[in-house]
This record gives structure tokens, C-alpha cells and sequence, in this order.
């Protein structure tokens, strides 16, 4: 079995995510991690918090606290929501730890060593009336490309183009709002990325032609575009501090690496927390270094994409050491609210604490994750979301196993009924089954999730189908074994669905699960051959009726959700 590494773009500190970040990175990676384990592979699922930059310390000046005390809050408020959706993280850590300090001051030096560092003076923006150098984040204004006038400094949220301060049409100060800007000179440390053209290029050409088209049209828009050299260094009071013992100078003046030169090391800094809280059993760098054995698949969002394909190898690279690079970038476009952006800072569209609120997380996970963004942008509004939980979920999935569990425990028992011996209907449902499982499973390694998701319900589908074919409740009247035979060839569906939906509903997979009574349960998978026999739940098998797994989202319920969330992204 293959070694799996896997992480999803950090979500950053200051406040809950809302959905589009959460089917944008984290959960199309946990669907992954469940089915690689479920297979049988050994799999690393790492995340973190991103709690460096700049609105991390507004984030804390707003709330009152200092930054280390607001990113330790704001961490643990995150992390509960991610258990709440069953995020399967092998370990969920924090870029400001000490170990993600040691790492990325180890690329650092290393980069220095090769040639890859060089300090320059540079002219950046000052703000008299906050008394400070303003970093990139600290400033809006215009975006000198498409006119939106919220851009940062670094990065416009609207067009997603790369920015410098300087660049912004009528700046003002994220502190103050001051429009007295002044540019002064100061010192920072400029990552060489020019020098590194070739090589990146190189080896994004050797990858390019097996990452979806969104992540690798992006990283060659970067790359046709040219790499620009990069300051690499902030004036904050809170980040990775450079290291004295090679930029005393610099040190002295308090300067802290840039989140985004931080922010992907974490990943191996991450790592390395879950390797230090075990160091008999664990060794990161067997994941990170000369880790030649090792499939590395990272997920996240499109604004994300050129800093993974382009920037961040570009760093590893830089080091001449083995580290560990990518080999598959699954990139989503973005999911909106009514047509327009989520939006954390505007507080616009459901964030996920509010979704787990009001609703079970497998209905949002089965919602996301069947309509993820992945060819084009998907939008999310409160009728779609209804129609599909209500009809895929409940009315497929639900019903079927409410109405053959609680119609057997009727007519037959609490055990499995034997019935007669499979016969001509059965087998074609077998076959029908083991190939629906086959393209399910193709869909999940080939990391199509609208389509596995499709697959899925299509196996759902089946098992009603072959329902309403054999009608078991005209059957018992005149065929009681043919009806006991039906009904356990049922049961056996719910029972292989249990396995194989695990990965999209977790909770509900259990459930399903748990109602049989199987003594020697261990199975983790179930194979195309193995599902062409439906006879992993033999006759006599004790049963119970789980509560409803779905319970039906009512037309107040959505009235509801309406008046609450708004109708529209403008509501």
C-alpha cells in the first residue's frame, strides 16, 4: 500500500471559515484521507492554522487580547467546528508553534547559504498619524486592475492579482483609515525567485500535464508572467522572527518573515508537532525528506494556487535539500452565495459554525462535496441545498433503509430473514452493483468528486430500485421466502452502502453500520467482486431500526434559513 500525504491550504486565524473555504480545502481532503485509509493506505492528513500577518493583529487590536492569546482562542474555535464536520486531520497545529519558528528559520539560512537571499533598502509605505511602516495588509485602497476598492497591499480578494501597496489607487491605512500616507525607506530581505525561473518552470512542466486544468493554467500564468524577486520580510510584532545569528541587523529591528513565506513551511512544521508528541513512533522527515516513497496531494482554493505551484516550491528548491514537493495540486474554484462571494470579513453567506447549528454535518458535507467547484464556480442558495438533502439524502438514501429495516422487523423479526437462495434478479443486481462501485471507486482516485458523488447516489439508487422491482410487500402475501430474500439482499445494501458512503457521511455511515449485529465486522472497503455476492450480512444477523438519518428540511425550515442567512448575497 502507498504512503499518502496530504494537506489542505491553512485556514487563516481571524474568525470562522464559511462553507466555500471548507469545500475549497478541508473537506475534499478529509473525503480523500477516509477512502485512502478505508483502502487500506497509510495516510498523513496535516493542516493548521495560518496565524501570522497582518489581519491576525487586527483581528487581536479589535478583540482586545494580545496576538498570542486571540490566535490560541480563535485556534481552538476553529479546530471544534472542524471536529464538528468529522475533519479526520491526523493533526490540526498552529504556524506559530516552535516548531514551524525552527523550520522556517532553517529554510531561511539555507536559502541565504545558496544565494537565493538578498537584503535590499526599498521604499514602503509609513503612516505618521499610527507611527509605523504599514505592511502590505495594512494598506487599502484601489485595485489598479479591476477597481475594487477594498484591495489590500498584497493580494486583491476581488481579481486575485498579486499586488505591492505602492501599487494601490488612493491607499489609506487599515489601522486608522489614514489617507496621510508617506513612502520612506527601509531594509527587508528579497527572496531571488528570478534566479529560479528555470527550475521552477522545469518542474512544473514535469507535473503540469497530470494537475487539473485550474492549477496548472494558473501556475503557468505565473510563470509566462514572469518570477519577480520578493521582499520575504515584514514590520510586525508578530510572525517568525529573522534569525539574529545571520541578520543581526535586521533582527534588531524586529523584523518577521512574511506569512506567506511561513504559512506553507507550516506544513512541515505541522507535521512535526505530531512527530514530536510521539518521537519513538514517529518521524516527520520520513514524510518530508528524501521522501521518495511518499504521494503528496495538497487541496485548496484558486487564489491559493500560484503560492503552492510557484512560490513555495520555488523555496524548497532553493534549499538543495530533498524536501518533500508536491505531485498533485486539486485546485476548486469558488463557491458563491446567490451568485455572489462568501465572504469572512463581510460576514456574507452561512460560515460553518452557524451550519452545524442548524443542521447535521452530513448534510453538508454530501451538499458540499456534490456540488464542489471544481470545473467552474458552484453556487449555493438555500432551495438547491434543500432539494438536494431532501431527495439524495432522505428520500433516496434514508427512506430506503427506514423502509426496509422497520417493514423486516414487521414481517420477519429482529434478525435478518433467510429466505430462498439468490436467484436471476439478484445476480443482475450484483453486477449492476459491482460496477457502479468500480466507477465510484475511479471517481475518488481520480479525484472527481462531482462524479463519485453521482456515483454514489447511483448506488443508492439501485437498491430502490431493485425495491420496487421485487416489492416485498406484495410478496409476503403470496412468497414469504421470496419476500425474506428480498429483504435480506436489502439489508446487505444498506450494509455495503454503510461501508462505502463512510467517506461523505461519516455519522450516518455508522448509523447505518451499527444497526447490524455482525460479529466479525472489520471490513474496511468492500470490492467490486466482493459486493457482486451481497452476502456480507448472513441470515439470523440481529438488527435494529436506527432513529431517521435524514430527517426532511421543512418549507419553514427553509423560510427560516431564508429570514436568517438572507436570501440573496445582498439580503
Amino acid at each position: 500500500m502507498a504512503r499518502h500525504l496530504i494537506t489542505s491550504a491553512l485556514p487563516y486565524i481571524n474568525g470562522i471559515k464559511h462553507l466555500g473555504n471548507m469545500v475549497g480545502s478541508m473537506l475534499p481532503a478529509d473525503v480523500y484521507s477516509r477512502y485512502l485509509r478505508q483502502r487500506g493506505h497509510d495516510v498523513l492528513y496535516i493542516c493548521a492554522t495560518d496565524e501570522h500577518g497582518t489581519p491576525a493583529e487586527l483581528a487581536a487590536k479589535e478583540a482586545g487580547l494580545s496576538v498570542a492569546e486571540f490566535c490560541a482562542q480563535a485556534h481552538d474555535a476553529q479546530k471544534a467546528v472542524y471536529d464538528g464536520f468529522e475533519l479526520s486531520f491526523d493533526y490540526f497545529g498552529r504556524s506559530s508553534s516552535a516548531q514551524n519558528r525552527e523550520i522556517t528559520q532553517h529554510f531561511a539560512r539555507k536559502l541565504q547559504e545558496n544565494g537565493f537571499i538578498e537584503e535590499r533598502a526599498i521604499r514602503q509605505v509609513y503612516s505618521p498619524v499610527d507611527g509605523r511602516f504599514l505592511p502590505d495588509r495594512y494598506v487599502e485602497g484601489t485595485c489598479p486592475h479591476c477597481g475594487y476598492d477594498k484591495a489590500r497591499g498584497d493580494q486583491c480578494e476581488n481579481c486575485t492579482r498579486v499586488l505591492d501597496p505602492t501599487d494601490l489607487i488612493e491607499p489609506r491605512s487599515a489601522i486608522s483609515g489614514s489617507t496621510e500616507l508617506e513612502v520612506r525607506e527601509t531594509k527587508h530581505l528579497f527572496l531571488l525567485q528570478s534566479k529560479l525561473q528555470h527550475e521552477v518552470e522545469a518542474w512544473v512542466a514535469h507535473h503540469e500535464e497530470e494537475w487539473p486544468q485550474l492549477a496548472s493554467s494558473i501556475a503557468r500564468k505565473w510563470l509566462t508572467e514572469g518570477l519577480h524577486d520578493r521582499a520575504i520580510t515584514r514590520d510586525l510584532d508578530w510572525g517568525v522572527p529573522v534569525p539574529a545569528d545571520t541578520w543581526p541587523e535586521l533582527a534588531a529591528e524586529g523584523k518577521v518573515f512574511y506569512v506567506w513565506f511561513d504559512a506553507p513551511i507550516e506544513y512541515i512544521g505541522s507535521t512535526k508537532e505530531w512527530s514530536d508528541l510521539d518521537p519513538a513512533n514517529r518521524d516527520y522527515k520520513s514524510w518530508w525528506y528524501e521522501a521518495e516513497d511518499v504521494r503528496y496531494t495538497q487541496f485548496m482554493a484558486k487564489d491559493n494556487v500560484p503560492f503552492h505551484t510557484v512560490m513555495f516550491p520555488a523555496t524548497e528548491l532553493a534549499t538543495r535539500e530533498p524536501w518533500k514537493k508536491v505531485d498533485y495540486v486539486k485546485a476548486f474554484n469558488w463557491l458563491t452565495y446567490y451568485g455572489g462571494k462568501f465572504s469572512t470579513s463581510q460576514k456574507r453567506g452561512v460560515f460553518t459554525d452557524q451550519a452545524l447549528e442548524i443542521l447535521p454535518a452530513d448534510f453538508w458535507r454530501y451538499f458540499l462535496i456534490a456540488n464542489a467547484p471544481e470545473s467552474d464556480d458552484s453556487s449555493f442558495t438555500w432551495e438547491h441545498f434543500t432539494a438536494t438533502v431532501n431527495k439524495d439524502l432522505g428520500g433516496t438514501l434514508g427512506n430506503f433503509v427506514n423502509r426496509v429495516l422497520t417493514f423486516s422487523r414487521k414481517k420477519f423479526g429482529d434478525e435478518v430473514p433467510a429466505g430462498s437462495a439468490a436467484g436471476e434478479v439478484e445476480a443482475k443486481l450484483g453486477e449492476q452493483i459491482a460496477e457502479l462501485l468500480a466507477e465510484y471507486e475511479g471517481h475518488m482516485e481520480a479525484l472527481q468528486y462531482r462524479k463519485a458523488a453521482a456515483a454514489l447516489r447511483a448506488l443508492w439508487s439501485a437498491g430502490n430500485a431493485y425495491l420496487d422491482e421485487k416489492a416485498p410487500w406484495l410478496q409476503v402475501k403470496t412468497d414469504l421466502e421470496g419476500a425474506a430474500l428480498t429483504l435480506r439482499t436489502a439489508m446487505n445494501l444498506i450494509h455495503l452502502y454503510s461501508v462505502v458512503s463512510e467517506p461523505f457521511i461519516p455519522a450516518s455511515a455508522r448509523a447505518m453500520r451499527s444497526s447490524f449485529a455482525l460479529a466479525d465486522d472489520t471490513a474496511t472497503w468492500v470490492t467490486p467482486e466482493q459486493a457482486r455476492s451481497l452476502d456480507a450480512v448472513p441470515a439470523g444477523t440481529p438488527f435494529t431500526v436506527p432513529p431517521v438519518l435524514f430527517a426532511r428540511v421543512t418549507e419553514d425550515d427553509l423560510e427560516s434559513y431564508r429570514e436568517r442567512f438572507g436570501g440573496s448575497p445582498e439580503a
